[in-house]
């Protein structure tokens, strides 16, 4: 069975700041932490955008959120905390993932930075457009150097469709000459036009009181 991801990411610019992290560190994320098929747990904030935060929870399978456990927490079953801070937030994107490459690897721990890309493609291309990312633009991020973790996963019934993850030693990996050679191929240029509800996060690991 295929490695899940539940990631969710936030604009909380009309949250307070302190207490928005308080409730992710201090109910939100420990609680999800004891329910049985999830794994690692791990938080981000934007380079760019300070005010934009990413959860990550690495999942045994996408069936780990179909389980009691979770539901007795999830949706409805909010906690008033949970009910009152994402009231005043902007959510960005929910992601309910399978893994679709590579294979079963998990998320590496004490990468310095992710790099979130989420989006749709336009139908017409979607072959292509998987083709491309399974066969040259995934196997040549995950070899410039600094690069931990570069993996893809699907929704199947989420929007946007698409996420492709990678933790890195740190955020400037992105700015390097290897990763700008590796991500810009003709044939990348050539899908780019079909992307469709592209949203880049470019983060680097929370920590708190940091």
């Amino acid at each position: 069975m295929a490695r899940g991801l539940l990631l969710v990411a936030f604009d909380f610019a009309n949250a307070p700041e302190d207490e928005f992290h308080d409730w992710y560190d201090l109910e939100h994320v420990p609680e999800r932490q004891r329910i049985p098929g999830f794994g690692l747990c791990e938080r981000w904030i934007s380079v760019s955008n300070p005010k934009q935060a990413v959860a990550s929870y690495e999942l045994d399978s996408r069936d780990a959120l179909d389980t009691p456990a979770y539901q007795a927490v999830a949706g409805d079953n909010l906690s008033p905390w949970s009910k009152r801070v994402t009231a005043l937030c902007t959510r960005l994107l929910r992601l309910e993932g399978e893994q679709t490459l590579p294979g079963d690897q998990p998320s590496p721990e004490g990468a310095g930075g992710l790099l979130l890309n989420a989006m749709n493609v336009d139908p017409a291309h979607e072959a292509e457009f998987n083709e491309w990312y399974d066969q040259e633009h995934i196997p040549l991020l995950s070899k410039v150097p600094g690069v931990l973790a570069a993996r893809r996963f699907r929704d199947p019934s989420g929007s946007p469709r698409y996420v492709a993850l990678y933790h890195l030693q740190t955020p400037d990996v992105t700015f390097s000459d290897a990763w700008k050679q590796a991500a810009g191929t003709p044939w990348t240029e050539k899908l780019r036009p079909h992307f469709r509800d592209h949203l880049r996060i470019l983060a680097r690991r929370y920590v708190r009181g940091g």
